[in-house]
């Protein structure tokens, strides 16, 4: 009996074009790299401002053409908010840091990327190539406040693992890969 109900009650959401918490999916987009592609869910329930901001960017077309601009190896890669010539891209106001939502900075996981303040972050981000221990949430203090992770790497680890391992240099910061990394898109797949 409760099967049927729940079949209903998602058939209804399904056919109205509502979201129904039982029924709703995560978004998905695809970033389309000049090294290659990645799937990535966003983790909407646990991070809805992240993820929001992050959509808000992609619907606006902001992360083409910008760059992965500082890849570590043995800890993450770092993008958009740079174009391939350096220049920072204007943004939007900075977001309230969800650092707490409970999910990890591990392997494979997308982090807003902010600067010593709490709630800077506004359109970079950064993947981990490793379990980050350290960058979760350990208390409310500005040191020990963490990166709020909002979503995972699906498909496509091995380009991540790839842009890990371009040789870098220092081009007005360190870091910066000597060939630059193209995100030519993100698109929402759904």
């Amino acid at each position: 009996m409760f099967k049927k109900l729940l079949s209903t009650v998602l058939m209804v959401c399904f056919t109205a074009g509502i979201a129904c918490a039982e029924g709703k999916k995560n978004p998905v987009v695809m970033m389309e790299t000049s090294l290659g592609n990645v799937k990535i869910e966003l983790f909407e329930k646990e991070a809805p401002i992240s993820v929001k901001n992050f959509l808000d960017y992609t619907k606006s077309g902001f992360y083409s053409n910008t760059i992965f601009h500082r890849v570590i190896s043995g800890f993450m890669v770092q993008g958009g908010g740079f174009t391939a010539d350096l220049k920072q891209k204007p943004t939007d106001a900075p977001i309230k840091n969800e650092a707490g939502n409970g999910l990890k900075n591990q392997r494979g996981t997308l982090a807003m990327a902010r600067t010593g303040i709490v709630d800077s972050a506004t359109a970079q981000f950064f993947i981990n190539t490793v379990n980050n221990d350290f960058l979760n949430q350990r208390d409310k203090s500005p040191q020990g406040y963490g990166y709020a992770v909002f979503g995972k790497v699906v498909e496509g680890m091995e380009v991540i693992d790839k842009i890990a391992a371009v040789k870098t240099v220092t081009r007005g910061f360190p870091d910066v890969p000597e060939t630059p990394v193209i995100i030519k898109s993100v698109k929402i797949m759904k």
